[in-house]
């Protein structure tokens, strides 16, 4: 019986499982053929804080790693999402506005163009502290990328 094609596996091209691939028993997807991700087709999720978020890619690259991606906008004067312990590693890209990353006790800003590196077992959250929106890009690779 023919495997069936995950979303990502049928938007990749790939109808190849990680497990086929890498000789690891994880289900993801194989991100194994280049792809551009518009903005404007991908699923929108509405955060607690009223932010929105686009998750633009999750799978596992050829060389091994589990990777996701997702954009992120906060509206000027929300309150942060919930400080949450990643058991992964994370790239935040500042695209537009200001962050406070609020981590480990400490508390730094970063403006657009700005990069913040979350490392492995970091609780933390992120808040726009500008006059407009702030959108961001996040990178998690590893560990429990989800």
């Amino acid at each position: 019986m023919a495997k069936k094609q995950t979303s990502m596996e049928k938007s990749s091209g790939s109808s190849q499982s990680a497990n086929s691939s890498s000789g690891n028993s994880s289900s993801e997807p194989v991100l194994s053929q280049s792809k551009v991700f518009p903005l404007d087709q991908l699923p929108m999720r509405t955060m607690p804080n009223g932010g929105k978020s686009w998750d633009i890619l999750h799978g596992r690259l050829a060389t091994g790693e589990i990777v996701a991606m997702h954009e992120s906008t906060q509206p000027a004067g929300t309150p942060a999402n919930k400080a949450h312990e990643i058991k992964h590693s994370e790239f935040i890209f500042v695209r537009e506005g200001t962050l406070d990353f609020q981590y480990d006790g400490r508390s730094e800003r970063v403006s657009a163009g700005g990069t913040i590196f979350v490392a492995y077992g970091t609780m933390h959250t992120v808040r726009n502290v500008g006059d407009g929106p702030a959108t961001y890009f996040v990178i998690a690779i590893g560990g429990d990328t989800k």
